[in-house]
């Protein structure tokens, strides 16, 4: 596992370089600890075929490899959904992912929460608030101890700014963000929240809505990103996107921030270990940097 920090890092997915065998899950955390990384994220993006065999496989892989484990859930979730069928079944697929991965051994669950439907964001609040609620009260009910992340979305239409995501996590037990830094770049689709002021203040809305337990738990995604006028197109690599990663990194360190960073690069670990180096670098140069504790003056006060 990575030298503690501040922040352990990881891929979201097996990395690219995982070999065949073992493979699947086992196989990317064993690649993780290979590495010198500390945390991966399972990317259960389609839907959630695992059985409890392998579920224990990948915990007591992790576990013996002190690696942290999140899942994403399935991309067909709607907290807005305009129909039962399409609400039950986007909520089956999130309470499946949690189950799942409280048995591999996951802490976090990160989904996509939805689209505004062309509706007004102010009064579809409400209604994905009270639905998530319902899901969270279920497993919590059913002993599934995980946190539920719903991730800030990178398109202006999609449910899923960063003040909703900490509002959802203010407002109901068991959820905290999954912020995607690349995301928040993109929404807006004019290059903005690219800098150290506008990434240390989302920072402090986190502290100032959820303490210093949100501020210390934090899951972050990061990678490169192209957008246009309407938010996100994809995903890019570190260094051929404008994305200002290293002031970020800068303003984690300054805010004391904790938790974990994944990478969603189409590199995977090759920028998972850039981001790791980086963050790291600062994180010594900043500890090099801290003032020395003034000498207590020998003389009597006269």
């Amino acid at each position: 596992m990575a030298q503690p920090t501040g922040f352990v890092f990881g891929t979201v997915g097996s990395p690219l370089s995982t070999a065949k065998k073992p493979g699947g899950s086992p196989g990317g955390v064993l690649r993780i600890a290979e590495l010198g990384l500390g945390a991966l994220e399972l990317a259960w993006v389609q839907s959630v075929r695992v059985t409890d065999e392998s579920c224990a496989n990948i915990k007591a892989t992790a576990q013996q490899a002190g690696i942290a484990l999140s899942v994403h859930a399935p991309y067909y979730i709607n907290l807005n959904a305009q129909t039962t069928e399409l609400l039950e079944a986007g909520m089956e697929r999130l309470r499946a992912a949690a189950r799942a991965g409280y048995k591999a051994g996951a802490t976090d669950i990160i989904f996509h929460p939805g689209s505004y439907m062309g509706e007004d964001p102010r009064e579809v609040y409400p209604i994905a608030r009270k639905r998530l609620a319902e899901v969270a009260d279920q497993l919590r009910g059913e002993g599934v101890d995980v946190i539920l992340r719903p991730e800030t979305m990178g398109k202006s239409a999609m449910l899923g700014s960063l003040e909703e995501t900490i509002q959802m996590s203010i407002d109901i037990e068991g959820v905290l963000p999954c912020i995607d830094i690349a995301h928040l770049h993109a929404r807006p689709g004019d290059g903005s929240f690219n800098t150290y002021k506008e990434f240390s203040d989302a920072l402090k809305r986190v502290k100032q809505g959820l303490g210093a337990r949100g501020l210390k738990s934090m899951h972050f995604h990061l990678s490169g990103i192209e957008y246009g006028p309407k938010g996100e197109k994809k995903h890019l690599p570190l260094d051929e996107a404008d994305l200002k990663y290293k002031d970020f990194f800068k303003a984690l360190l300054d805010a004391g921030a904790a938790g974990r960073v994944l990478g969603e690069s189409p590199l995977m670990e090759d920028d998972a270990l850039l981001m790791q180096k980086t963050y790291q670098r600062y994180a010594k140069q900043r500890g090099k940097a801290k003032p020395q504790a003034k000498k207590k003056s020998s003389r009597k006060k006269k």
